[in-house]
């Protein structure tokens, strides 16, 4: 069931929030990096 949970709000995240991949990390603002370890975080709890 959690995993579920997360494997949809993973897609959800995929489709709306912004992605930071080719940026680099130390010149993001403070809200850019919390949506990285956000997306990170349900990324993470979304694999098998």
């Amino acid at each position: 069931m959690k995993k579920q949970f997360f494997k949809i709000l993973n897609n959800i995240n995929k489709s709306i929030l912004p992605r930071y991949s080719k940026h680099d990390p130390s010149k993001l603002t403070k809200f850019q990096q919390a949506i990285i370890a956000y997306r990170y975080y349900v990324l993470t709890n979304s694999l098998d």
